[in-house]
C-alpha cells in the first residue's frame, strides 16, 4: 500500500483522538476513550474492528490470545492508554501488537496524559516487498 495513503489515514486518526481528547480531557478510564473514539471514527468514515481478539502461537501451537482496541481499514492498528506517563513496556506490547496481527504501521494513543501523546509503531519484520 502506498505510504501516503497510510499517512492520510493515520492523521485522520489523530485527528479523530485529539478531538476526543479535547472534549474529554484526561481522567477517564481507557473504555471510556475507546467508545468515544469509536464514535469519532464512525462520523469520519473510518473502517475499524473494536476489541478484535487475534490467537497467539509458539512454534505453531496456540498458547493464548490478545485483543487489540482497534484495527483501522485493515491496515493501521491503534492502542489507547489512559496513564500518566506512557513507558517503554507500553511501546514494546504494541509492537508485539503488530507482528501478532500481521500490520506494519500502529498508533500508541495516550489519554492520560495533559495533553494527547501519540507514538507512532512501525514493525519492519511485517514490511511485505511488493
Amino acid at each position: 500500500m502506498n505510504e501516503e495513503i497510510k499517512d492520510d489515514l493515520t492523521y485522520k486518526i489523530i485527528g479523530c483522538a485529539m478531538k476526543v481528547h479535547a472534549v474529554l480531557g484526561n481522567g477517564f478510564q481507557e473504555v471510556i476513550y475507546q467508545r468515544a473514539l469509536a464514535i469519532e471514527m464512525e462520523k469520519q468514515g473510518l473502517r475499524f474492528e473494536r476489541e478484535l481478539e487475534m490467537p497467539l502461537f509458539y512454534d505453531e501451537k496456540p498458547i493464548g490470545s490478545r485483543r487489540v482496541d482497534f484495527l483501522i481499514e485493515e491496515k493501521v492498528m491503534v492502542e489507547l492508554k489512559a496513564l500518566i506517563k506512557l513507558e517503554g513496556v507500553h511501546l514494546a506490547q504494541g509492537l508485539n501488537y503488530l507482528v501478532a496481527y500481521e500490520v506494519d504501521l500502529g498508533l500508541l494513543l495516550n489519554f492520560g496524559a495533559q495533553s494527547l501523546e501519540v507514538k507512532r509503531l512501525r514493525h519492519l519484520k511485517n514490511k511485505r516487498n511488493v
